[in-house]
């Protein structure tokens, strides 16, 4: 028996109703807005959550009808839930997502992104706060017509732009990304897995594998270039684990596992990967464990709420 994630990822929770048609009635939306909830986005992906990290604050729809520049999230038990872009309360600061958790922990109102809020918010918040950042984050970047140039409307409710010039419609870009926890041949999950830290990131933190599909390129394919790129290593028994949305701007993160030959010499990609080691499960336990109690610990990981801690944690509790 292969390993599995141990729990679904936590961008990927959604309780929202999502269908088509609630984007194309015009007197549904009318409804959903009459008694609608509102989440403010700023342009870092940021929205206010107080109560401990745990709870949005929402608006309250106001008008008649919902203006143009608010965007559909989904209904559920008859509410509407729509999102704003709205301006920054000062700027974004520098800092890593363990110090907006410990913000979020805190009593009263906070402007958190989703990395540093998605593992304290319920399923129902997960899944409207990570569509917002995504569709407004499309909206910023998409004002215009890639036909004629033109300025383009949006239309179905946010869930698409119309050129009013040449006609031509556009959907919500999502990017693909493959991102693959290779371990070795020791037994069926392996005894070790293979880490690696990027330059930009800080010292002692490290993560599994990942990058982008190119055009033309199966999933399984990406994974194997990607990581013989990254890395120098050439994997075998690629298998698919699950997928999370990963908004930052637009990427959808699918998860894979892989087998390799720990022998193998490492060979960094310069300017990707600055260091890249085989660790055994129980040092990695000892790094889940430390973090989780507020020890120091050489091996820093991915934060909570991405997909890449949820592949370690299954991957660890085997």
């Amino acid at each position: 028996m292969t390993f599995q994630l141990d729990e679904v990822p936590l961008l990927s929770r959604s309780t929202v109703e999502r269908e088509e048609g609630l984007r194309v009635d015009a007197a549904k939306q009318v409804e959903l807005w009459r008694d609608g909830r509102v989440l403010t986005v700023d342009k870092y992906g940021r929205t206010p959550i107080r109560s401990g990290g745990t709870e949005l604050v929402y608006e309250d729809a106001t008008g008649a009808e919902p203006p143009a520049d608010v965007v559909l999230l989904g209904e559920e038990k008859g509410t509407g839930y729509w999102a704003k872009l709205v301006s920054s309360p000062g700027q974004q600061p520098a800092m890593d997502w363990r110090t907006w958790q410990d913000i979020g922990k805190a009593d009263g109102e906070h402007w958190l992104d989703l990395r540093a809020a998605g593992s304290f918010l319920d399923a129902t918040s997960a899944g409207l706060f990570t569509t917002a950042v995504a569709l407004l984050s499309w909206h910023r970047r998409a004002k215009f017509c890639a036909n004629c140039g033109a300025a383009v409307d949006r239309v179905k409710a946010g869930w698409a732009t119309q050129c009013p010039n040449c006609g031509r419609e556009e959907y919500p870009r999502t990017d693909p990304a493959v991102i693959c926890l290779v371990h070795d041949r020791d037994g069926a999950d392996g005894s070790q897995v293979l880490l690696a830290r990027q330059p930009v990131w800080p010292k002692g933190r490290y993560s599994v594998l990942a990058g982008f599909v190119e055009a033309g390129e199966s999933l399984e394919a990406c994974v194997a270039r990607e990581i013989c790129e990254e890395v120098g290593v050439d994997v075998a028994d690629i298998r698919y684990l699950g997928s999370q949305p990963w908004p930052f701007p637009r990427s959808l993160m699918l998860g894979f596992a892989a087998s390799a030959d720990a022998s193998q010499p490492t060979r960094l990609a310069d300017g990707e990967i600055e260091e890249a080691y085989w660790v055994s499960r129980d040092v990695l336990r000892e790094a889940i464990a430390a973090e989780r109690e507020g020890r120091e610990f050489w091996l820093g990981l991915p934060g909570p709420t991405s997909i890449a801690r949820r592949m370690l944690e299954s991957w660890a509790a085997v």
